[in-house]
């Protein structure tokens, strides 16, 4: 059961849906004794109940809880409780989940997930990363390396953004000249370090012109509240 669910969550980009669950937002950043709050949204599906599943980096899916408007309570997973979990129906086809007084053994990714009867499938949403700490989290670090002389020789080009963070979730995005860039950029997943942070690797392809002319790029990493940016120029680099 649990591989099929993993192997639903790998394919979700190619699951032709009627409805699109969404969830927000991508990252929750919090210190221990907080209260974490996910919101979920079923889009078309107003029949079925919400099922959240809980994922820790390697690790298996859990099943967490399922709740619907209709019903007069939650059903838990195994380790799962209302005094830790609980879940609500907040109006259309929006619910959420709430787990309180958290620790660092909550930090997982959370999906939310629905039956879409429409084309009898189980349809989940991206995920929500919670990441938890004992104290405050440090902004990620930012390097920017510029495309290589050899790179804006040819027809295409490429820069990389390394960010170095104490927690493995982050969200990575390009500008260009202010606005975002929404193709040719590849990020790794989150790797562990020997002095305990984790690095992440961004690439973003260009058009050489686009550089040679002066454009400004920036990488954008987002931890939380916590928001760090990078310019790069030609000018930088003369």
């Amino acid at each position: 059961m649990l591989g099929t669910l993993c192997t639903l969550i790998t394919a979700l980009t190619c699951v032709s849906a009627e409805t699109l669950v969404t969830q927000k937002p991508p990252i929750v950043a919090l210190r221990r004794g907080e209260t974490a709050t996910m919101d979920c949204n079923l889009g078309t599906v107003t029949l079925s109940p919400a099922r959240w599943y809980k994922q820790v980096p390697g690790g298996d899916l859990q099943f967490v809880l399922v709740y619907y408007s209709g019903w007069y309570s939650v059903t838990y997973g195994s380790g799962f409780s209302s005094a830790k979990h609980t879940c609500y129906y907040l109006k259309d086809s929006e619910y959420n989940l709430i787990i309180n007084n958290v620790e660092e053994g909550d930090s997982a990714v959370y999906y939310c997930s629905t039956w879409d009867g429409s084309v009898y499938q189980v349809v989940f949403g991206q995920g929500t990363k919670l990441t938890v700490t004992s104290s405050s989290l440090p902004p990620p670090v930012l390097t920017v390396f510029p495309p290589s002389s050899a790179d804006l020789q040819s027809d295409k080009a490429s820069m990389l953004c390394l960010s170095s963070q104490s927690v493995p979730f982050a969200v990575v995005s390009w500008l260009g000249d202010g606005c975002p860039v929404s193709s040719g950029i590849s990020t790794s997943t989150a790797v562990r370090q020997q002095d305990q942070t984790f690095h992440i690797s961004s690439y973003l392809s260009i058009n050489p012109s686009q550089w040679i002319m002066g454009k400004v790029f920036t990488c954008k990493v987002s931890l939380g509240s916590q928001v760090s940016e990078k310019n790069v120029t030609v000018s930088d680099c003369r």
